[in-house]
């Protein structure tokens, strides 16, 4: 007779609500019985890797029996040139996500609370949760983040807050401005942890751009990555800007090749590929512009964005406008599960994505009597 082991995990692990992501483009095309399908979904870069990053790569495979560099040295270095901050400061991850996951492993225990908004990024939840830390919800106000409320929620048991700068769904940007009446009147030993994915594509001059408050305030933690803008989602690559204090603590978490290999240079040569990034930023700013122009020629609600991604307000269930796209071969994401139940959320792709998702959009509703 075999003998089970006995699985045991602590209750605040089994709370956790599994992330779930899509299912491959592959797969969904032969549930449905499509092909050529488009996927404004995820966010990411529509006009794949840059290509220098690709090419660094490419020479760098010859090497993979090697370790990475567990230091990640040139790229830290690369970073702290571009970005004008001492490369001490610096911490690489496997993704941003993974820089999330060493903040709280190191600085949350059992009864600690995380202020952050909701809907947001649901790693943030996930990682508070993972430790035995509690984390405190507040609502979206007006699309974007209510700094006043999570104000309000900082209690003697806080001692991190989250923000997305732009926020993830809605696209909403933090100011400047409310930003510093924030540091303010937060607590002197909380860490504010600010996760700028899209700050590339923000175009509010009174944006918030974390990394201006770093040398001049030690809560501030900035979170970035190479996934979106520098189109490297595959491989994995981020970073935290950090007071040294904090990057020395992680350092003594961190796992020494958490970076892999090829995403180190590949985010090395991406950086030296300003022509690129430009090139995306260009096609994204226009791209939303002509969503914008056409969701008004249709008289649908939207929501403009200040990231690669907007949300469309369609006044019928997401959920079933997801399915009926699906079947026109254009993937977008309901927001169903966010809490907008009416809306989807698009990602900006290239000029002919956009133009079928219009058309798409345009045959779904017409078919549901619009």
């Amino acid at each position: 007779m075999v003998e089970h082991m006995k699985i045991n995990a602590p209750d605040f692990i089994l709370k956790i609500s599994p992330y779930r992501p899509g299912k491959p483009l592959e797969e969904l095309e032969r549930e449905y019985g499509i092909s050529n399908s488009i996927k404004l979904a995820s966010n990411e870069n529509p006009l794949g890797p840059s290509p220098k990053a690709a090419a660094a790569m490419a020479a760098a495979i010859q090497n993979l029996h090697r370790y990475p560099d567990g230091s990640g040295y040139y790229l830290v270095r690369k970073l702290a040139e571009k970005l004008k901050v001492s490369w001490e400061r610096l911490v690489l991850g496997n993704g941003s996500d993974d820089v999330i996951g060493l903040l709280t492993r190191a600085f949350l225990v059992p009864g600690d609370e995380a202020v952050m908004p909701v809907p947001a990024f649901l790693m943030y939840e996930i990682f508070v949760r993972s430790v035995g830390a509690a984390p405190v919800m507040v609502p979206l106000r007006n699309h974007g983040i209510d700094l006043e409320a999570m104000l309000e929620k900082i209690t003697d048991k806080t001692r991190m807050v989250f923000l997305t700068q732009p926020n993830n769904p809605t696209g909403t940007a933090i100011s400047k401005a409310d930003f510093e009446k924030f540091l303010k009147l937060a607590p002197p030993n909380l860490m504010i942890i600010v996760d700028e994915a899209y700050i590339e594509f923000m175009r509010d001059p009174q944006g918030l751009e974390s990394l201006a408050y770093i040398d001049k305030d030690d809560r501030v933690v900035t979170l970035r990555t190479f996934s979106k803008a520098y189109g490297l989602a595959g491989i994995r690559i981020g970073y935290g800007v950090m007071a040294a204090e904090i990057a020395k603590i992680l350092q003594r978490i961190r796992q020494p090749f958490n970076a892999n290999s090829l995403a180190q240079v590949a985010a090395v040569a991406a950086l030296d590929d300003q022509a690129f990034l430009q090139k995306t930023i260009a096609v994204v700013h226009q791209g939303l512009d002509f969503l914008y122009a056409e969701m008004q020629r249709l008289h649908i609600p939207f929501h403009p964005s200040q990231a690669n991604f907007f949300m469309i307000d369609l006044g019928r269930p997401a959920d079933e406008v997801f399915e009926k796209m699906l079947l026109q071969g254009v993937i977008v994401r309901s927001m169903s599960s966010y809490g907008y139940p009416t809306c989807i959320r698009v990602s900006v792709g290239l000029p002919e994505e956009n133009v079928r998702f219009v058309q798409a959009l345009e045959k779904v509703l017409a078919m549901a009597g619009t």
